[in-house]
This record gives C-alpha cells, structure tokens and sequence, in this order.
C-alpha cells in the first residue's frame, strides 16, 4: 500500500534543490511565529444574555510607585464613570501601586459585581490613576481572568464600546493595561503569520523558477 509518510528514501528521490526551499520555508514560518509577551489586556464581550470579561497577559511594574498590600475583597466589579475594572476571584491577597495614566472613565455606569470570577486579581482604577496586581506578582508573569455579569448588556452596566488603554513608566513593553469593550484583539499575530508565509512562499516560488 502506498504511504504518504516520507521516508529517507522518498526524501532522497526530491530534486536536489527542493528540499533545502522546503527546509527554508519552514525555518521562516518558525521565526515569524515567535511572538513578544502581550501587555495584560481585558476583552469585554456580550455572550448570549450576559457580559463576558478576559484578561490575560503580562505587567511590568517598573515605573509605578508601590503603595501597600491589602486582602482584596468584594471580587470583580466594574464601575465605568470611574474607569474602574477588577478581574478575577472573589478575594484575594493584592498589592496596590500608582501612577498609571489614561481615561478617567469608559462610560457612565455605576459599580456592578459579577456574578462569578476566577483566576488572578488585577484591577484598574483610571480615575485614580491606580493599579492592583496578586500580592508578590513579579513582572513579567502571565496573568489570566475571567468573570462574568449574568442578565447583562453593555448598556445595563453603562459600558461605552471601544479600546481604552492605561499607560506608566516610558510605556515600554507590558507597561500598558488595555481594554476592549465589544471587539477581540488579534494583536497582530494572524497578520503577521500571513505576512511571513506570503513572504516564504514568494521566495520559493522564485527559487524554483529559475
């Protein structure tokens, strides 16, 4: 029965100067995958009858000033007339730190708490120019969150579509807090997986013509 597994022997009946386009194909699409750490970003989108939150990613504290270590409580909320937003579990250990900068509100809601959460507390308070991460968070370690508001819509909770973005120290990678309210950031990595493979197989195409 033929078999479609190539072996040394099938390997060798190539041309010649196919398999070294082959293995260079291969090299620029494993190059063009790596991808940077992502700055912690939250999307916020309508999920059938409720309001779905989550965030993952990473921040560096560098350039916020620490201002104390509390056990967080009452889990995640959001508050949109004061840019305020907590992710994660209902209570947990957290250090506070200040000095971010960006809106001071995404729409003209009051304080509502999910319904449910789980995984890391991190919270933002634009108006306050406030940041809250788990207590002995080390930069540049991955963060992830997710809670949800039952019976909700974006405009029961007074949320304005659109990307909201808190920023501190130089703005430098991860220094950067984002939300998305109603779109999904692709954050470029479909884009640029294309644009190597277009670039790979364009190459290869000329190579084999000549």
């Amino acid at each position: 029965m033929a078999s479609l597994m190539l072996t040394p022997m099938g390997m060798q009946a190539l041309p010649k100067k196919l398999l070294p386009l082959i293995l260079f194909g291969i090299a620029v699409t494993s190059l063009c995958s790596v991808q940077p750490a992502q700055a912690f970003t939250v999307t916020m989108q309508q999920v059938g009858a409720n309001v779905v939150a989550t965030g993952n990613g990473a921040i560096d504290l560098s350039g916020l000033n620490f201002l104390f270590s509390a056990n967080g409580f009452g889990g995640a909320a959001v508050e949109a007339s004061f840019a305020i937003l907590s992710v994660g579990p209902s209570a947990a250990p957290v250090s506070i730190y200040n000095g971010l900068t960006g809106p001071a509100s995404f729409g003209s809601g009051g304080a509502f708490f999910a319904n449910s959460g789980s995984g890391d507390w991190v919270t933002v308070q634009g108006a306050f120019g406030n940041l809250w991460v788990p207590q002995g968070y080390v930069s540049g370690t991955a963060l992830s969150s997710s809670d949800t508001w039952n019976n909700a819509t974006f405009a029961s909770l007074g949320l304005t579509p659109g990307t909201y973005e808190w920023t501190w120290g130089d703005g430098g990678a991860n220094q950067n807090f984002t939300l998305e309210i109603g779109t999904a950031p692709d954050g470029g990595t479909t884009i640029s997986l294309l644009g190597c493979a277009l670039l790979g197989l364009a190459v290869l195409r000329r190579k084999l013509a000549c």
